[in-house]
């Protein structure tokens, strides 16, 4: 029999977490709402604008370029870092000498602080001292070029970058949902016939929905969230060649003190994950 107690005693329970989620979560939202509806540089400038920032946002050819770089990262982060992190997991999956030795190598550069990759990848990227123009000098290519401060190069030169950290940890899901498929199911396949590919696609794939459902919704709201990596290669450079949307935000509020604008383009990146993640994970989800 429930206690009468027992309802308060729970709420009592939730409150620290719920007043951490209001302070860190619901509060900073509804805030930037707020600040997304003034223009102003400073503390007493302030003035209501209400909905001229978002107008703004759809004219301003810097913001959209940087629109298109972000969707251009997804695309990028769903095809290539999917297909690339589930490859290394169905690897490692496999029985093998140090396979364990090869899971950690390949999960390492995970923990690694993003702008320390960049600092690492500026440097294999360096015009005259880099370890690529150096190779393709060394091999005979005519490869050599600058990477970041080209404007046709440098994003995917970020993107190529970001991938060293980028697949640790869907590979480290990828590998615990095939850990969690039963080896009496593939062993049943097997006996009626399926095998190669058609096994992979008709029974590993389908049981991997739900992996998939938490990989790639994680991948695509971080690479609407990517920042750091662009800030330490290029800075949104050279002429906003690789400007994404939160680099551009970042420029717009701390570096040009536009808070309301900078709010604005926060807004409208939430409201960008919300359009495409929670379609995504209801449909995916639906069955489960």
């Amino acid at each position: 029999m429930q206690s009468k107690h027992s309802e308060p005693a729970a709420i009592l329970f939730l409150l620290p977490a719920g007043i951490i989620y209001v302070s860190a979560i619901l509060f900073p939202i509804a805030y930037s709402l707020y600040l997304s509806l003034f223009t102003g540089s400073g503390i007493n400038n302030w003035e209501f604008c209400g909905m001229q920032n978002y107008v703004k946002l759809l004219q301003d050819k810097v913001f959209l370029l940087s629109l298109r770089n972000s969707v251009i990262w997804m695309m990028l982060t769903l095809v290539f870092t999917t297909s690339f992190s589930l490859l290394l997991a169905l690897i490692l999956n496999r029985r093998f000498f140090g396979r364990t030795f090869f899971r950690g190598l390949f999960y390492f550069p995970t923990v690694i602080a993003m702008i320390a990759v960049a600092i690492i990848w500026r440097w294999i990227y360096h015009p005259n001292l880099g370890f690529i123009n150096q190779f393709s000098k060394a091999v005979g290519l005519n490869f050599s070029q600058t990477w970041l401060s080209n404007p046709k190069s440098s994003l995917i030169a970020c993107f190529v970058a970001a991938q060293w950290t980028a697949v640790g940890q869907p590979m480290i899901l990828f590998l615990a949902g095939l850990q969690g498929i039963s080896e009496d199911v593939i062993e049943a396949a097997r006996i009626d016939g399926a095998k190669g590919l058609k096994l992979f696609f008709s029974i590993t794939i389908p049981l991997l929905k739900n992996t998939f459902v938490v990989v790639l919704s994680t991948l695509m709201i971080g690479a609407l969230k990517i920042f750091d990596i662009i800030v330490g290669l290029t800075d949104g450079g050279p002429n906003n060649a690789s400007q994404v949307i939160a680099s551009y935000m970042y420029s717009q509020t701390f570096e040009y003190s536009h808070w309301g604008y900078g709010a604005s383009i926060a807004c409208f990146m939430v409201l960008i994950m919300l359009i495409i993640i929670v379609p995504y994970v209801s449909f995916m989800a639906r069955d489960t």
